[in-house]
């Protein structure tokens, strides 16, 4: 019964940061979220993705990627896999785009046991 008796500021931290943490679970619609934690590295320095390209969603299963130089458009593909998504990019020398497939049953229990170890650690 302890746990229960954090104060309200303490919750509401609590829920930001498990929004936070849920919404980088890739499920089988695009969202911009899912790139967030990616790091390019950018003439020497590792970077945040978003800091570095305009990332956009143009249909729901989309996810388009346009860096600001163009000349890193392979190290921002090859930052994408490396990150272990799951997701396979593709590049047209200026654009990336990624397809997000459709949920398997067997996807849906890996998003259920991940959702369960983000609760756990937090």
């Amino acid at each position: 019964m302890k746990c229960f008796k954090k104060p309200k500021k303490e919750w509401v931290n609590l829920k930001k940061l498990l929004i936070k943490e849920l919404s980088k679970v890739r499920t089988g619609r695009a969202s911009q979220a899912i790139l967030d934690g990616i790091k390019v590295d950018y003439y020497g320095t590792q970077t945040p993705l978003p800091q570095m390209a305009t990332v956009s969603i143009p249909e729901s299963r989309l996810i388009a990627v346009k860096p600001w130089d163009v000349s890193v458009i392979n190290e921002v593909e090859k930052a994408i896999l490396k990150a272990n998504l799951g997701l396979t990019p593709s590049n047209d020398g200026k654009l990336i785009r990624i397809s997000i497939p459709p949920l398997t049953e067997e996807r849906r229990k890996e998003i259920v046991k991940s959702a369960a170890k983000i609760m756990r650690r937090l």
